[in-house]
């Protein structure tokens, strides 16, 4: 058995599980929810395990709180297979009267919500767990921290030990753990064998209702070319439609995304609305992202040679990365991760905004001094923007390269950060 690879949501975990009776983690499957929890769990029940699958069923309709028994926190894996569960769980919750009672694991929203007749308000909290970053896989030095930058620290350093060639690896392997450490043709695998498996069946699962597989295959195919972008569904719909022998509306295309929404597949990002010193109007579409870079390369069926070949492409799943890292980074701070533009056209890639109302821009860029000088342009732009006697100037602006031998503060107070020297 691999050893553990420590995780950014750990201490999230045992926080959660101090503030409520029970914890419910969700995220796309593969992504090692069971094996973080089962590191604090006492006792554990797989409500998947196939030779006790339908008894587990049958018990949930009967008595789920037979279910429910064991030392705590007692885990229960793949909850959703039996809805019931969870109002058992609220119950039960309830009865005890103590915190950390129970974690909840699962890949997918229930399909049967009309049998769960509570919302779980005051009793469940829920954990958003996403693949691997960089630094918890071991390919990110972390000497650059994320919460340290909302200090402002004069100085910062760090070396970047990745090049353009094994940023492609990294990209096309994802954050999938079982990929860790693997040779590169199995961990390329990896992937692809989970693409395969959202196609053929996992999509299905989401609303039990049946896709056209190659329908499936060319949505994604399409949100894979338009990762970072704020695409409407209708376009996507026009881009599947021009390999599409037979007509597809906007509804279906949007049937199909919030499919894969369910299971934890996209998770697209939404607007930021600072308060600005002019009338300007900013675009409050959703930009449009994968929950890791390589499902974007298997959609495409590419590999890390053809990123290196194609660098507009390698550009915008290298931006996926840099998402998928930030958002874990900024869950560990309470933070969450939003993007900006304007109908001018002046975007930022990335806003970092904790609770507390401080915030980071952060622009993404492959590497260049030509692409770092336009970033640095448009972070201060934006910064020029806000109206700082109605909130708070950014605590930091940064610019995200994937190619580049340092971490630096610029002159004008920037600060360039490899992805390769970051941690939350």
């Amino acid at each position: 058995m691999k050893e553990y690879k420590k995780r950014v949501v750990d201490q999230l975990l045992e926080d959660k599980l101090e503030a409520k009776g029970a914890v419910l983690i969700e995220g796309p499957k593969w992504c090692g929810k069971t094996t973080t929890a089962l590191q604090v769990a006492k006792s554990t029940i797989r409500m998947d395990e196939p030779s006790k699958r339908e008894n587990y069923i049958r018990m949930s309709e009967i008595d789920s709180g037979r279910l429910l028994v064991g030392d705590v926190p007692r885990l229960i894996d793949e909850w959703q297979i039996a809805p019931k569960i969870w109002d058992a769980v609220r119950y039960e919750v309830d009865c005890r009267g103590e915190e950390g009672q129970f974690i909840l694991t699962g890949s997918s929203v229930p399909i049967e919500t009309k049998e769960i007749t509570h919302s779980g308000a005051g009793r469940f909290t829920w954990l958003t767990m996403r693949t691997m970053s960089l630094y918890e896989s071991g390919e990110s030095s972390g000497e650059v921290s994320l919460a340290e930058l909302f200090d402002s620290p004069e100085r910062i350093c760090g070396e970047n030990r990745h090049d353009i060639d094994s940023l492609a690896y990294l990209i096309c392997r994802g954050g999938w753990p079982h990929a860790i450490g693997m040779k590169e043709k199995a961990a390329l695998s990896q992937a692809e064998d989970y693409y395969a498996a959202v196609v053929k069946s996992d999509i299905n699962r989401a609303d039990g209702v049946n896709k056209n597989p190659e329908r499936v295959k060319r949505l994604m195919r399409s949100y894979a070319r338009h990762q970072g972008i704020q695409i409407a569904n209708t376009m996507i719909r026009d881009d599947i439609a021009a390999n599409d022998s037979e007509s597809i509306n906007e509804d279906t295309v949007l049937s199909y995304i919030n499919a894969l929404k369910k299971i934890f597949v996209i998770e697209d990002m939404p607007a930021w609305n600072p308060n600005l010193r002019s009338k300007t109007s900013i675009r409050s579409s959703d930009t449009r992202y994968y929950a890791d870079p390589s499902i974007a390369s298997a959609a495409l069926g590419i590999g890390p040679r053809d990123l290196v070949n194609d660098l507009n492409t390698f550009g915008l799943l290298f931006e996926t990365l840099c998402v998928r890292d930030l958002r874990v980074y900024a869950d560990s701070l309470g933070g969450e991760v939003l993007h900006y533009r304007d109908k001018s056209g002046l975007e930022c890639d990335t806003v970092i905004h904790l609770k507390n109302g401080t915030y980071g821009l952060a622009e993404i860029k492959l590497g260049g001094d030509k692409l770092i000088e336009e970033g640095a342009a448009n972070l201060k732009a934006l910064a020029s923007k806000i109206d700082t006697t109605k909130m708070k100037a950014p605590a930091f602006m940064m610019i995200i390269i994937g190619v580049g031998d340092f971490a630096y503060r610029r002159e004008d107070g920037i600060y360039i950060v490899p992805i390769g020297c970051l941690k939350n």
